[in-house]
């Protein structure tokens, strides 16, 4: 199955032929080849709790480490057909971290520059990755997105003032909740065999449960489409009851919630949402590492909690689908450092 406007040169089911036509290897070709294609993981511990089949897309398995590699992939491509941006062209973006490195990795194979502007706020290990990939990283104060010194507003001046630079733009750059509906919602259909009750995650872009939503509901309408929110985002407010209220917080989970409904979420369809607490994340994370043998982050723990929210709601018996956003190698500070969760009166 081939994802939708996907070029043979960039897309994982290339094959190459080996001694002769009776010996066949599938080969990859290139970073942007290895993109998607993730593995769907039965969630065991929760599948078990619940007597429901909660099943992860394993999203940390994508080459640049998150399922954001698929957004990056996808918005330098549609740059590169739309000519916005050129070889030995600039990509400025704004980011809370793993999109900015899913961008640097696609920039690096493809002979590109790139700055990213990042709040100051997020995690130490991810400014480092960025710069480890050569990426030029401006960490800029932490403001409302009303502001104008917001990161992202800061990211589109700037990508501007500079010559054969292309401004990313992923809250409202509708390539990225494209590459959901491309790559990400054909894959989860195709790994179910059609037989997927629900699906959920969190939102920060929205656009991977946009992108996921429209084509799954293009298979069943009967599908649950639901929105795990963390504390001190207005997008559970927005879901339930169609304004963007923000909601007490704030939490210690990076790079999702929103104050505002992005381009990307605009005009989707979803059914319902649950809010998930930093305790009930914290809780989540732990049991999963100790118990299961994972090592996931905060916006996995929300995912997985929401995921056991949806099943206790529709009953034993159903499918309820996920995403393994990124492990917890980015968050070693913070979620993984007793004094940073007891300061904020978070316990294991």
């Amino acid at each position: 199955m081939r994802a939708k406007n996907l070029p043979a040169s960039d897309f994982r089911y290339n094959r190459a032929v080996l001694g002769n036509d009776k010996k066949r290897m599938e080969i990859s070709q290139g970073f942007a080849d290895t993109v998607g294609n993730t593995p769907l993981i039965r969630m065991n511990r929760l599948s078990e709790l619940t007597g429901c089949e909660i099943l992860g897309k394993a999203e940390f398995l994508n080459p640049g480490g998150s399922v954001k590699d698929r957004a990056a992939l996808w918005m330098v491509r549609d740059a590169e057909e739309r000519g916005a941006l050129q070889p030995g062209g600039i990509v400025v973006e704004g980011t809370a971290g793993n999109t900015g490195i899913g961008l640097v990795h696609v920039c690096n194979a493809r002979g590109y520059g790139c700055i990213i502007y990042m709040p100051d706020n997020q995690s130490p290990e991810k400014v480092e990755i960025l710069e480890t990939l050569g990426a030029e990283v401006r960490q800029v104060a932490t403001v409302p997105y009303k502001d104008p010194m917001n990161y992202q507003k800061q990211a589109g001046r700037f990508a501007e003032t500079l010559e054969n630079a292309f401004w990313a733009n992923q809250f409202d750059n509708v390539a990225n909740r494209q590459a959901h509906y491309d790559s990400t919602g054909p894959e989860i259909w195709r790994q179910t065999d059609g037989t997927i009750d629900a699906f959920t995650c969190s939102v920060g872009t929205g656009g991977t449960l946009a992108g996921v939503s429209r084509f799954l509901k293009e298979q069943r309408q009967d599908i649950q489409l639901v929105l795990a929110d963390p504390m001190g985002s207005a997008l559970h407010s927005w879901a339930t009851t169609g304004e963007a209220s923000m909601s007490k917080g704030p939490s210690i989970t990076e790079g999702i919630g929103n104050s505002r409904v992005t381009d990307n979420l605009a005009g989707t369809e979803v059914d319902d949402a649950v809010q998930v607490t930093d305790q009930e994340m914290v809780t989540m994370v732990y049991q999963q590492m100790v118990e299961e043998g994972w090592f996931f982050g905060s916006s996995t723990g929300i995912n997985l909690c929401a995921a056991v929210k949806v099943a206790e709601q529709m009953g034993p018996g159903h499918t309820i689908v996920t995403v393994l956003c990124d492990t917890g190698s980015k968050y070693q500070s913070r979620l993984f450092n007793p004094e940073f969760l007891a300061e904020r009166d978070l316990h294991v």
